[in-house]
């Protein structure tokens, strides 16, 4: 049942991504390499911390009556869903930021289209994150607490600030129109609650498979941290501000999951 707190949860990565992309409205000019690696870090160090702390550790505290077998449902969701997020990516025509080569399957779609489209395959599993702690509060499991959702929800809003900005700064920068630049930035963000409530939905039918959804959605999200965030932030002349930047984000993320959740 989709309760007023669950849709919280589901928006509130959402609201992230839309202030982000407001950006248009008050920045001038064209963002910096170094603010895009800055941010760029930021948000893979939460989405590390995030995918360790609020799913990997959680699904193995799930499964302790498998003993020293408890590692298995975290070791095949993580793969699963690794793998998920590398078949959506050869499929899926999208263009990175600060790239001029497409991935994917071959298409006629446009370069600011598929900028967006490579942003929410990113957001995707950011998504189904909140959507399968959300489904785990929801279906009684004592290991996890509304709060513990709320917490992963709050995180990965704070990282999708700076992800918003990122995707409508650079349409700004190319010419386009600021209320148009936003619009791309808000639809690159509406794949998160679509995410969410799907997973919520596929997770009330099978919640004995909790654990693997978990880590299913930690492993889609390592996926996206290895194949663009790192390599994004560390492209172009040699620059540590990334993966300070990095730091910062898994500690804060880190932080806010113990404290809060």
């Amino acid at each position: 049942m989709m309760t007023a707190q669950v849709l919280s949860a589901i928006f509130i990565p959402f609201l992230g991504t839309t202030l982000g992309a407001a950006g248009v409205f008050f920045m001038k000019g064209e963002m910096s390499r170094r603010l895009q690696r800055s941010l760029t870090g930021f948000a893979a160090g939460v989405m590390v911390a995030a995918s360790v702390w609020s799913l990997i550790i959680p699904a193995m505290d799930q499964s302790q009556h498998m003993g020293k077998l408890a590692f298995i449902p975290a070791f095949v969701g993580v793969w699963v869903g690794f793998l998920f997020l590398l078949v959506l990516d050869s499929i899926i025509p999208h263009l990175h930021i600060n790239s001029d080569s497409p991935e994917g399957a071959q298409s006629n779609l446009g370069k600011s289209t598929m900028m967006v489209i490579a942003v929410a395959l990113h957001n995707l599993p950011e998504g189904m994150a909140v959507g399968v702690v959300a489904a785990g509060w929801l279906s009684g499991n004592e290991n996890i607490s509304f709060a513990a959702a709320m917490t992963l929800a709050l995180g990965i809003a704070i990282q999708n600030m700076p992800e918003g900005a990122i995707i409508s700064m650079p349409l700004k920068s190319n010419g386009m129109k600021n209320h148009k630049a936003f619009s791309y930035g808000v639809v690159s963000g509406i794949i998160e609650p679509i995410g969410a409530i799907a997973t919520i939905l596929l997770a009330n039918l099978v919640v004995p498979l909790l654990p693997y959804l978990l880590s299913f959605a930690a492993g889609a999200m390592l996926y996206v941290v290895v194949e663009e965030l790192i390599p994004e932030m560390s492209e172009g002349e040699h620059s540590n501000i990334g993966t300070i930047f990095f730091a910062v984000g898994f500690t804060l993320m880190m932080v806010l999951d113990v404290a809060l959740g």
